[in-house]
């Protein structure tokens, strides 16, 4: 399920899915699939993320939790 809480917090920055696989160190694919719900988000990439899109790691891993659990 797309994490669309991460999507608006990244175009809030500005940020292309290329400029943050940059920052990231990952391809501009792997952090499509990661937005996209398509790969599991670790606490670890949550963490990175969430210090380039200055906000708390809770605030991007609590939202893929919970439509993860949603899911089911």
């Amino acid at each position: 399920m797309k994490n669309e809480k991460l999507f608006l917090m990244r175009l809030n920055k500005g940020y292309t899915h290329k400029r943050m696989g940059e920052l990231l160190n990952i391809s501009k694919s792997y952090y499509c699939q990661l937005e996209n719900g398509k790969r599991t988000l670790s606490y670890k990439m949550a963490y990175d993320i969430s210090k380039i899109l200055e906000t708390k790691p809770d605030d991007i891993f609590y939202e893929v939790y919970n439509n993860t659990v949603n899911q089911k």
